[in-house]
């Protein structure tokens, strides 16, 4: 039996590195989780242990403790799951202003995401090379309202290589996952730091404004500097999974952070008196475009409703 990471995942077959060798393994039987009800019982960035059966093949018996993992709802079953990527020791979120659009709340629903798995995050503010002078304006003030959060940024040109210094000096030793919209510059980044792995890219379609989906599956890749990248396919959206109506707030630093001074401890800060996020927002400690993404979120999960607004409005 042997030990290895999983670099890449087709369905039924998975790519295994063990001892700096790949093997295709398949898995024995059926392995399911226990905690969660997902699409892919194996993600890229498992350990698995494995038994070769051939010279190039192995069968995968036993998937090893996750330190984290990262989820999403299936696109096409509602209620099932598919986990993108685990062990993750940091996760790059790649943030285009235009070319396409990546939105505030976009952004702060993968923060929440991450936080809620336990996943460190870096902003990496891509194509700073194309900014107009009203866009340096726009960076400046998302740059400095999730640095007052407690968020790194980075500005960068993934193209011509402007700040990435400091970004693969974040990234050394580490094993990193590359998220975003399609289009805003992953495979980009990923081939300026390890040219050779020479991964496709493709230019933003004029039509949707969109980046067209060059990775259609998640996958790691071995760069220098002791680096291991998982590039994940384009995400348009992100939902958090069995996550209770009283704890996503908790996932928003600054709220769980302000929330001691609410009146109620189980204050949802909709519409109950005293709740000091409300009064932080209008005292400018808090930003409205996060309490607007928290109560998008809120309505997502079917938790802020008219009947939860008449029932608060009672107590």
């Amino acid at each position: 039996m042997l030990e290895g990471k999983v670099y890449k995942s087709t369905g039924s077959w998975y790519l295994v590195k063990s001892n700096n060798l790949f093997f295709e393994c398949r898995i024995k039987g059926k392995i399911r989780l226990k905690e969660i009800s997902t699409t892919n019982p194996i993600s890229v960035g498992d350990n698995v242990i494995f038994e070769i059966e051939n010279e190039n093949n192995g069968i995968i018996s036993e998937i090893l403790p996750r330190s984290n993992y990262i989820i999403r709802k299936s696109v096409k079953l509602s209620k099932q799951h598919h986990i993108i990527a685990s062990n993750i020791d940091l996760s790059i979120l790649v943030i285009t202003l235009n070319n396409p659009i990546t939105t505030n709340n976009f952004i702060d629903r993968f923060l929440v995401t991450c936080k809620a798995y336990s996943i460190p995050v870096v902003l990496a503010f891509n194509k700073i090379d194309t900014f107009q002078e009203n866009e340096n304006d726009q960076i400046k003030e998302m740059i400095l309202m999730y640095n007052k959060i407690g968020y790194n940024c980075d500005l960068i040109s993934a193209k011509y290589g402007d700040g990435l210094d400091n970004l693969i000096l974040k990234m050394k030793n580490k094993t990193c996952m590359i998220s975003g919209h399609s289009g805003v510059g992953k495979s980009t980044l990923i081939n300026y730091i390890s040219p050779g792995l020479r991964l496709k890219t493709k230019e933003i379609s004029s039509y949707h404004n969109q980046g067209q989906h060059t990775t259609t599956h998640a996958e790691m890749f071995d760069l220098d500097s002791n680096i291991r990248v998982i590039d994940t396919p384009g995400i348009r959206g992100f939902g958090l999974v069995d996550i209770s109506k009283n704890e996503i707030g908790d996932f928003f630093p600054e709220f769980f952070k302000a929330k001691e001074k609410c009146k109620f401890k189980n204050c949802l800060h909709v519409d109950e008196p005293n709740c000091n996020i409300k009064s932080e927002i209008t005292n400018g400690e808090i930003f409205e475009s996060r309490y607007n993404t928290y109560l998008d979120m809120l309505k997502d999960h079917n938790i802020y409703r008219k009947s939860d607004e008449s029932s608060n409005s009672k107590s």
